[in-house]
């Protein structure tokens, strides 16, 4: 197949063709041609949208799906589609599945699955056995079999001993350790932000406290290790200047923010809604506006959508029962680009988050590998569960304004493109 690409404003700041707009001639995966007007010829398929724009491929950090336990949440093959209808090329896929992956064989499962997609996916396997904080998982074999890093999705390390082992054993084969910030004694019951909101409304807080409690302890056995940390889905504003600041000491810490907690507040929980209902929980407005900052100034290095199907019998209860978690994937790009700049943001899931975690890094030149997304980064409507395509619609961006929406992706040599 031989795919052209026509008028595309590339937007790559490693790329010769940064903020030029260009033809780009696709051949055998590779892109064979980048030119101000390359001829059309009635074998190619050609590519024509309104404001397009492309960038290297969009990779998310933080990605669920059901399979292998919870199929009816979303399976691997929905989850890849889903991903790549979004603008993905590749995700990283949590270890929260039933059974955990936490072995070498459950890691293959998940790479084999997505074998053929348009999408990548990259196992982020659980840290420690079962994700139940009391032993540590065989890291190196789940390496070796294709995991990119080591995480308890949503579980604290709650053992200070064991967080510093597994930061001292990861250094022999450069492994990436995540650790969720959050403080389970500080928690405790609590499922909204404690603040003025959750007095109004009577729901039980979670100070930010309980966020930054354990980034300070992360960051401290980190200082003492070494070794590479990442924290993902911070929330609020002292969480980034801790960050910040231990970046100046020279630490190897990286971090991500999700999209909801970027744009969305706990003014949002007047309705009681569940799809609001996430972990950390929505924090304030002047957190929202630290976390922006964050990504400007590249103290938080990563942007994810946290996409986290949630079955609906779980959603459509009361508030202080439903699980925690919205889908994403969809709504990242329309929300974010509301926020930031085109730039900033698209460096934030393209190049950044493969430098972290270690992925190779790719660029849109001649002669390279085209692993490519499309997206009007201009157009704007109102997200609606038309435009949720997860099995689960636990979105907390229904009826939201969006401003930029993904066309599709070319990658391992097949163009998906939404219709």
């Amino acid at each position: 197949m031989i795919t052209l690409i026509k008028s595309a404003t590339i937007i790559d700041s490693s790329s010769p063709f940064h903020q030029q707009k260009k033809d780009i001639l696709i051949q055998d995966g590779s892109i064979r041609k980048i030119d101000s007007k390359i001829p059309s010829k009635k074998e190619y398929t050609i590519v024509e949208r309104e404001n397009l724009h492309v960038s290297c491929g969009w990779f998310d950090t933080s990605v669920s799906f059901g399979e292998p336990g919870y199929e009816e949440r979303e399976t691997i093959k929905n989850g890849l589609q889903v991903a790549a209808k979004s603008g993905f090329t590749a995700v990283a896929v949590n270890a929260n599945s039933n059974p955990v992956i936490d072995n070498k064989s459950a890691v293959e499962f998940l790479i084999n699955k997505a074998h053929g997609f348009a999408t990548n996916l990259h196992p982020i396997a659980a840290l420690t056995q079962g994700s139940k904080g009391i032993n540590m998982a065989e890291l190196y074999d789940m390496q070796q079999s294709g995991a990119i890093a080591f995480g308890d999705y949503k579980k604290p390390i709650e053992q200070d001993n064991l967080m510093k082992v597994a930061l001292l054993y990861a250094q022999n084969f450069d492994g990436l350790v995540l650790s969720f910030p959050k403080n389970k004694s500080i928690t405790g019951e609590g499922i909204a932000h404690e603040g003025i909101n959750s007095t109004k409304l009577g729901l039980k807080g979670i100070p930010a406290l309980a966020e930054e409690l354990q980034i300070v302890r992360d960051l401290f056995l980190l200082e003492y290790t070494g070794g590479k940390l990442h924290i993902p889905t911070i929330s609020s504003a002292k969480s980034v200047d801790l960050i910040k600041e231990a970046k100046k000491n020279g630490l190897q810490v990286s971090c991500s923010v999700a999209a909801h907690h970027l744009t969305l507040t706990d003014n949002e929980l007047h309705e009681f809604d569940s799809n609001f209902k996430t972990n950390p929980p929505l924090r304030t407005n002047a957190d929202c506006k630290a976390l922006q900052k964050g990504v400007r100034t590249g103290v938080i290095d990563i942007i994810t959508s946290d996409h986290d199907p949630i079955d609906i019998e779980y959603k459509k209860v009361e508030f202080s029962e439903a699980k925690d978690g919205t889908i994403g994937l969809e709504s990242l790009f329309g929300a974010v680009n509301l926020v930031l700049p085109l730039e900033d943001f698209i460096e934030s899931i393209t190049s950044k988050p493969r430098a972290v975690f270690g992925l190779e890094p790719i660029t849109i030149e001649e002669g390279k590998i085209a692993e490519i997304s499309l997206f009007n980064p201009e157009e704007q409507y109102t997200f609606t569960k038309e435009h949720a395509l997860s099995t689960s619609k636990n979105s907390a961006f229904f009826n939201k304004k969006m401003n930029g929406k993904a066309y599709g992706i070319f990658s391992n040599k097949q163009l998906i493109l939404n219709s």
